[in-house]
């Protein structure tokens, strides 16, 4: 503003020369070292960076894009993921229309200058923009109005996973951006072209994983203090399952099959089936404790390796088992024998002096009397409990008596070479049959 005296005492006049502004720079309209850029003069006269555009009017239509650059992690111990992405934002505000069909790429540092959308990552536990060399941010800026905000974030989202079927499960992860402050009042967050508008996700390539599919979802998340606008992309990743199968799958099987192996030696080889039993035992453990050690923070998880391997374990472990009854019925019916070898005929020969006795100084009815009880206690498993001159309890005591050797009689073993003949065809047979239903419930199911 200049001022001069006018001719009039007491009287001053006042010219106010306009000025020309640019972003964050101001000149003077007849400097010669004007810094302003080619149609941009008074371009942010009047602009206020805290109020967003049509502020008390429509909402601001914000549309965007997704570039996935990589998945460096997925983890099941901490249920999250990390991803870098390319993040671009469209808006229009009508405060920065300039003449001209040109679009001008800004230096970054100016977006501190212009209003910007109050974006963030739902769930993210961690994230951090990109600075080197400079901050990776893009602004560029079309004559219509139109502003291009691209940024360059590096995120870890947490993915709530479903372990039962690990590892032939297939997980389900979102990438959710929501407004923090503005509700769907102020601002409509939409995809700039649906599905494709995210890409490289089709070309990633994970250790583990394989993206099946992806698509993205326009939602609103309904605050205490409002409703706000939310874009999700969701995506589905299936874990390759070889992997397991070579390190897990195709030892825990071979060990049940060499556990089968006893079932060939003869019971008379207690060291060598004892050695092939505990062995396989050792080594299913711990090859179930190293399985385990990766995912030592879900172990509260029964996962479908872990019964895979609680089957291998069971089975291994009664190939042990089954040795133990086999060689007990071997040593008993050895045992059984023996007696009547030795104290049997001395028995026998007491009993002949006894009934000799018996016949020269006893009656026949005494005589026979006494042949009737002594074929009593030799014969413990048939014994007759009708007689007559039994007493009631003594009754009820033989009636027990016979109860229990005949379930005693249903469960010995009467030939023990027959165990190990039975076990080579019913293991197999049963673990074939397990196997089908683990694969088809865990696989189709």
């Amino acid at each position: 503003t200049r001022c001069a005296q006018h001719a009039r005492p007491h009287v001053t006049v006042c010219i106010c020369v306009p000025r020309r502004c640019s972003l964050g720079h101001i000149s003077d309209l007849h400097g010669s070292d004007a810094t302003s850029l080619p149609g941009f003069e008074n371009l942010t006269m009047g602009y206020n960076k805290y109020l967003r555009p049509y502020f008390g009017g429509e909402p601001v239509q914000i549309a965007m894009s997704l570039d996935i650059a990589s998945i460096s992690s997925i983890s099941e111990s901490d249920m999250d993921y990390t991803a870098t992405i390319y993040l671009r934002q469209r808006w229009t505000d009508p405060r920065l229309v300039f003449h001209g069909n040109k679009s001008f790429t800004l230096d970054a540092r100016l977006v501190e200058l212009l209003w910007v959308p109050d974006t963030y990552i739902v769930e993210s536990k961690r994230s951090f923009l990109h600075d080197v060399t400079v901050g990776n941010r893009l602004i560029r800026l079309f004559s219509n109005g139109t502003i291009l905000y691209a940024l360059r974030i590096t995120t870890t989202v947490a993915c709530n996973m479903d372990l039962s079927k690990y590892p032939m499960d297939t997980q389900t992860c979102r990438l959710q951006l929501e407004s923090w402050g503005y509700d769907e009042n102020d601002v409509i967050f939409t995809w700039l072209r649906g599905n494709d508008s995210v890409h490289g996700i089709e070309k990633l390539r994970l250790s583990q994983y394989t993206v099946e599919r992806y698509y993205t979802l326009v939602s609103k998340s309904q605050q205490e203090t409002g409703s706000y606008p939310q874009l999700i992309l969701q995506f589905e990743l299936r874990r390759n399952v070889l992997y397991f199968i070579l390190e897990t799958y195709v030892p825990s099987t071979l060990l049940v099959m060499l556990s089968w192996v006893s079932f060939w030696i003869t019971l008379d080889s207690v060291p060598a089936r004892t050695c092939i039993g505990v062995t396989t035992v050792l080594s299913m453990t711990t090859l179930m404790i190293g399985s385990r050690s990766s995912l030592s923070k879900t172990n509260c998880f029964i996962k479908a390796i872990d019964v895979y391997l609680g089957i291998c374990f069971s089975f291994i472990f009664g190939a042990l088992v089954e040795y133990a009854v086999a060689h007990y019925s071997s040593s008993q019916k050895y045992a059984a024998k023996a007696p009547q070898e030795g104290p049997a005929n001395e028995l026998t020969k007491e009993m002949e002096e006894v009934n000799i006795t018996n016949i020269l100084n006893s009656s026949n009815t005494g005589y026979e009397r006494k042949i009737s009880f002594t074929s009593i206690e030799i014969s413990s498993d048939n014994v007759n409990c009708s007689d007559l001159t039994m007493k009631t309890h003594e009754k009820i005591k033989c009636v027990l008596r016979n109860k229990m050797h005949r379930i005693i009689g249903y469960f010995t073993i009467q030939n023990p070479s027959n165990v190990d003949h039975y076990s080579k065809l019913l293991f197999p047979l049963f673990f074939m049959l397990v196997n089908v239903f683990y694969w088809a419930y865990y696989l189709y199911f």
